[in-house]
């Protein structure tokens, strides 16, 4: 019946016989259908109704969840972001105690070296205190001088080249948290 370029000679259909039937039938089951419908005695227009109602309510319940939902999870993003630093805090509590074991003995005592050996012992604990809760010093004393790592200050000039362009003093220390920079060392670049 084709030919090529998908051309269809109106003669051949023509002389072609047309089966009916399956279109027929399938017409017949749809007819027999709807007749069904009818015959129950139920309006389709009923059943329509019924199914929107619970379609809607499903909805109006769905929709009543997300929202308890959201303000559930906004009260504790607010409850985190006001406690959070409480662990930190509650850490930092024994070192704020033998601050003021230490400044209560630097007002009566007489031995210096025993305040001064004190006074490390205090430092320490607070640097472990740090380092427990992911903070790092950077180091920054003869590094090469790096200006996403460094905020530097002010250049002097050197007499060695192998310390152009290289940290010769740190001003201030810098931090990281978890490898990110909290505070950037303030330095002094070899020029």
């Amino acid at each position: 019946m084709k030919k090529n370029n998908d051309y269809i000679d109106p003669e051949e259909v023509h002389d072609e016989e047309v089966n009916l039937e399956p279109a027929k039938d399938e017409a017949d089951g749809l007819k027999a259908e709807i007749e069904d419908n009818l015959a129950d005695g139920s309006d389709p227009l009923e059943k329509l109704q019924t199914k929107y109602d619970e379609l809607n309510d499903s909805y109006l319940r769905l929709h009543a969840e997300f929202d308890n939902f959201r303000k559930r999870t906004m009260k504790e993003k607010a409850e985190i972001i006001k406690n959070g630093g409480e662990h930190v805090l509650t850490d930092m509590l024994p070192l704020a105690d033998d601050f003021e074991r230490a400044l209560e003995a630097l007002h009566t005592a007489e031995d210096k070296a025993a305040m001064v050996e004190g006074m490390d012992l205090i430092y320490s604990k607070f640097v472990s205190f740090l380092n427990q809760h992911g903070v790092r010093e950077i180091e920054a004393l003869g590094q090469p001088f790096d200006a996403d790592r460094f905020e530097a200050i002010t250049t002097v000039a050197v007499q060695d080249d192998s310390q152009k362009g290289v940290v010769i003093d740190c001003v201030q220390k810098g931090y990281q948290l978890n490898g990110k920079i909290i505070r950037y060392p303030k330095v002094i670049v070899g020029e």
